[in-house]
């Protein structure tokens, strides 16, 4: 399925939004700058390994066209530090966007300059022009007000579709829409707030949060605001590397294993603040281990039997603990997931991730998903299609849920 809507997705009346939708927008054959996340991982011979975040931006795309739109897309890709390197370049990505739009995409050789406006000046009704990775540009990530002006100026009208980056006070992202008057939230973007307000304003209970990854420091802001919005009864998960600062806290002496030992003073802080609104934390009471993160056996250690070896690491949750998780997923009425259980790229230690994955699908509340290993694991386990709303921005979706003010989203309020 090409983006939004999934199982069970209800869509919510957007116009007491303060920002337009897509069909308040005058597009007929007017050039909309369309901001997408195309953010997407390449092989070695630079073709797109997964083109999810591309699918998710063609309802949104083909509704523009099918209007009459002159398509200026835009994205960035990786890092490349204000500077054009080869490697980065947009060229396999508008190569996959025009195979799955099935029509012609003419790829811009820089992100703004005379070419390009030539390029978007000749454009006709249904055309697509995909202008070169954002991040070329040195004043994409300062929020450059003379390349906001540039990018405005290829545009009667702005979109933004780019959920994943509207964390982020970037140019394309703020600065553009800031200078335009006819602008409006896109499909995906629409889908993603619907479903993230639904969790925040509207939340079923018992709601469940499996909360995983590599760092506490990462996601502590967003423990802190579900223990803090959680009722009693709630329950919060945590999995990962960051239950490894959970259960040093504890006093588990877990190895080798990867910890944030400056972390447990905040670890406890979480447990302390669940503990006293009652909400139920499930933490790991054993792991499946092993000598180094390329081991390819996996032993199960049980918590109460003691220390690991100094050389050990615990690399994923075990199965007593997997069980815990799935009961508690399948009595949940909404559910949020970001971030694995643990080591997911290795197959030795994916399997508390995988079984998460699938007690989620199985899950007959509202169930919500986000972070690139949580929704490669929904993937990987072919039961995307039974997750309620797979969120295509991870940072974005947490900085939501902690209550944070999104730039890109602030920005696309309407003018009085």
């Amino acid at each position: 399925m090409d983006g939004p809507p999934r199982r069970g997705y209800q869509s919510a009346d957007m116009a007491s939004r303060p920002f337009a939708t897509l069909d308040e927008l005058d597009v007929d054959n007017r050039r909309v700058l369309v901001r997408v996340d195309f953010n997407v991982p390449l092989t070695k011979d630079r073709r797109v390994r997964d083109d999810t975040r591309i699918r998710a931006a063609l309802p949104t795309l083909r509704m523009l066209r099918e209007r009459g739109a002159k398509l200026v897309v835009c994205s960035h890709l990786g890092r490349p530090k204000g500077a054009p390197d080869p490697a980065l370049s947009m060229e396999p990505v508008g190569a996959r966007l025009a195979e799955l739009l099935e029509v012609e995409v003419k790829l811009a050789d820089e992100v703004v300059g005379d070419g390009v406006t030539k390029l978007v000046t000749d454009a006709r009704a249904g055309e697509v022009v995909l202008l070169e990775n954002l991040r070329f540009h040195p004043g994409e990530t300062k929020n450059d007000a003379k390349l906001s002006q540039a990018l405005a100026a290829l545009c009667d009208a702005y979109v933004c579709d780019a959920f994943g980056a509207c964390h982020r006070a970037h140019a394309s992202v703020v600065g553009v829409p800031e200078l335009v008057h006819d602008k409006a939230a896109g499909l995906l973007l629409q889908a993603e707030l619907v479903a993230l307000s639904r969790l925040v304003d509207a939340p079923a209970r018992p709601f469940v949060a499996i909360v995983g990854g590599a760092k506490v420091s990462d996601k502590l802001g967003v423990l802190l605001a579900l223990v803090e919005r959680l009722a009693a009864g709630d329950t919060v998960i945590i999995g990962g590397a960051m239950a490894n600062t959970f259960l040093a806290a504890q006093g588990r002496e877990l190895g080798a294993s990867l910890m944030e030992r400056d972390r447990t003073s905040d670890a406890n802080t979480v447990l302390t603040k669940a503990a006293a609104r009652d909400i139920h934390v499930v933490l790991p009471t054993d792991l499946r281990v092993g000598r180094g993160i390329e081991a390819t056996e996996a032993r199960v250690h049980h918590l109460e039997d003691g220390p690991l070896a100094t050389d050990e690491m615990a690399l994923d949750i075990g199965p007593a603990t997997t069980e815990r998780c799935e009961a508690a997923v399948a009595k949940a009425a909404m559910l949020l997931w970001n971030g694995p259980m643990g080591l997911f790229e290795n197959p030795a230690f994916a399997e508390g991730t995988l079984a998460v994955a699938r007690a989620v699908a199985a899950c007959k509340g509202f169930t919500v998903v986000g972070g690139g290993d949580s929704v490669a694991a929904v993937q990987q386990s072919g039961v995307a299609d039974r997750i309620d709303h797979v969120s295509t921005g991870g940072g974005a979706s947490l900085e939501f849920i902690e209550g944070k003010t999104l730039p890109g989203v602030a920005a696309l309020r309407k003018d009085d």
